[in-house]
């Protein structure tokens, strides 16, 4: 994860800064599409391949490669501008205005297929809201996208007696998939993953001790009107009672959510900021840039100074 959420761009991380002018170059790698595959009404798979797939895994970081919540960042320009990927930044920067320039948009890796020699990456599709999702909602084969990483921090630990918890939204599907898998057999614990509704299940492989939970929103809000992004998955943990040993978390998804969880897991758990993994993939109500730029600032922050 990673995908677009009523027109914001979310993924597993972002970039610092919301200004591409100011972003160090990083080395592109031009993959095509090979197929796309419809997972639920709302997310859509691209297997990327061609040549760029070896030097993309050859340059990459090893340890960036076994993370879990693996993420690589998108290029996306304007159709009409004509541009060919890849993208010279620099010059572009000399004679576009920042408007025209490649958007970026940051999403994880549900899969390295180095059988096949492709990479596949899950977008949350909402109609034609935001850059990403109706690109993936119209890629076709021999299309062409760049895009820089890998990055990723994130595996689970391989101790089986280490509970484990993972909480998210759609855009926090494909890591919690990928961490699902990597887990040693006999973990135990809880997945939570808030979607529109039932329709927005997908199966997942997951040891038989952890326990995988749908939660919807269309049955979550009030007066017959859907819950809020974020609300009914932070209402299920607080009705979660804390474990009694030590426990793994991997917590991603909607910004305010990711406060109120923080606020479940420290004030209330009493859980130490290094055995979570917890970030905001996206806020509601922001678009990307936005986003970006405010985590520099207060409301940006999800762990208080």
């Amino acid at each position: 994860m990673s995908s677009e959420l009523s027109a914001q761009a979310v993924g597993a991380a972002s970039d610092a800064s919301p200004d591409p002018r100011a972003r160090r170059a990083a080395a592109q790698h031009v993959f095509s599409v090979e197929r796309s595959e419809l997972v639920s009404p709302h997310l859509v798979r691209v297997h990327l391949g061609g040549p760029a797939f070896d030097a993309f895994v050859a340059e990459a970081d090893p340890s960036r490669l076994a993370a879990t919540d693996k993420y690589v960042k998108l290029l996306f320009a304007k159709p009409e501008l004509g541009l060919t990927p890849p993208y010279d930044l620099d010059a572009l920067r000399e004679r576009l205005s920042l408007e025209d320039m490649p958007a970026r948009r940051t999403y994880t890796v549900r899969l390295v297929d180095y059988e096949a020699r492709t990479i596949a990456i899950d977008f949350v599709v909402h109609g034609d809201e935001g850059i990403a999702g109706p690109w993936a909602a119209a890629a076709r084969p021999g299309d062409v996208v760049s895009l820089t990483g890998p990055g990723g921090a994130f595996a689970p630990a391989p101790d089986p007696s280490i509970r484990r918890l993972l909480l998210g939204d759609e855009a926090a599907i494909p890591a919690i998939a990928a961490a699902l898998e990597s887990m040693p057999a006999e973990a135990t614990g809880t997945a939570a993953i808030e979607v529109d509704g039932p329709a927005d299940e997908i199966a997942l492989t997951a040891p038989s001790g952890v326990e995988v939970r749908w939660l919807h929103r269309e049955a979550g809000g009030r007066d017959g009107n859907p819950a809020q992004p974020g609300t009914v998955l932070v209402d299920a943990l607080r009705a979660m009672l804390p474990p009694a040993g030590p426990i793994e978390v991997f917590v991603h998804g909607e910004r305010q959510a990711m406060k109120d969880i923080r606020a479940v897991l420290q004030d209330v758990w009493g859980l130490e900021r290094r055995s979570m993994s917890l970030s905001a993939y996206w806020a509601l109500g922001r678009a990307e840039d936005g986003f970006q730029a405010e985590k520099r600032e207060k409301i940006g922050q999800i762990f208080p100074e």
